[in-house]
């Protein structure tokens, strides 16, 4: 196998068909099948394509032959929203098929999903009620949309994520993640956490002591410190480098969602990009994981 990007797409499609295969569909079978579109999905992700009328008239004349059929910009649009579900599988599939997946360390942020500059423009959309006013103190700005909570391991892979109001406090999250997926934390005993300061919190730390999970986070300057806490500082940006990722890499801020179908499948849409080259690049021996640069051109 080679890291070459029409490697990587027909090694995801061989995977996501032999997952999808014997299952019944009701109705005629679409000329674009399942496996198919989500592939082009991540090919459209990993070329860094936010327009989806661009990316399907690009596609004819430098992958010819790629895909035996394309659907219009409405048609894929409309099927790739329905499909959202079908991408969280898939990400989870790619996910554990990697030996990084039973790691017993994770690290924890949020980083926020603009959905609009302005009042208007977000009450315009759909989004109307759902995107709200937050602060983003790793930009130091304010915006107007969402926040993704990422869980992810040391070396870059999503574990699970939610995509939240901005005013709701991370914390509160973290734990309605472990209550949503009960699983992730039973399956991984003496399990670590790693946070920043906004997880300090005394109900946070006895939730996770009592399902048997550490969390290490930097402390208050009057609070004694934690042991292992001059380490924190050179961990926390592997997360950070996560972030910068998905946002400079795989768009993620140039999402283009107008509704909450739309921002949620264009997120899942990049965490499966990501998942997918990192699950390539451990089958393949790369020396680095987390790169996509034998992808994105």
């Amino acid at each position: 196998m080679t890291t070459d990007l029409n490697t990587l797409l027909t090694a995801l499609y061989v995977k996501i068909d032999d997952h999808l295969a014997g299952r019944p569909r009701i109705g005629r079978p679409p000329k674009l099948t399942d496996a198919e579109l989500v592939t082009l999905a991540v090919a459209q992700a990993l070329l860094g394509f936010t327009s989806e009328a661009r990316w399907l008239r690009f596609l004819p004349v430098r992958m010819p032959g790629a895909f035996r059929y394309l659907p219009g910009q409405s048609g894929y649009n409309r099927r790739l929203r329905a499909a959202l579900p079908l991408v969280k599988q898939v990400t989870r599939w790619s996910a554990a098929d990697t030996d990084l997946w039973t790691d017993t360390t994770w690290i924890v942020d949020s980083t926020p999903v603009e959905c609009g500059r302005s009042l208007p423009t977000v009450k315009r959309s759909e989004l109307a009620g759902w995107a709200k006013y937050g602060f983003c103190r790793s930009h130091s700005r304010w915006f107007r949309g969402l926040r993704l909570h990422l869980v992810c391991t040391p070396a870059g892979l999503p574990i699970t994520r939610a995509l939240a109001d901005p005013e709701i406090d991370e914390r509160q999250v973290l734990m309605a993640i472990r209550d949503h997926e009960p699983r992730l934390l039973d399956d991984r005993p003496g399990l670590l956490i790693i946070a920043d300061k906004g997880y300090v919190s005394r109900e946070l730390d006895r939730f996770l002591a009592e399902r048997g999970v550490r969390l290490i986070r930097p402390s208050y300057r009057n609070r004694k410190p934690h042991p292992g806490e001059p380490l924190l500082k050179s961990i926390r940006q592997l997360i950070e480098s996560v972030n910068d990722t998905l946002e400079g890499q795989l768009n993620l801020e140039q999402h283009g969602g107008r509704t909450i179908e739309g921002v949620g499948v264009r997120i899942a849409q990049r965490l499966l990009a990501l998942t997918a080259a990192i699950w390539h690049n451990r089958a393949t021996g790369q020396p680095v994981t987390r790169s996509l640069t034998a992808y994105d051109h």
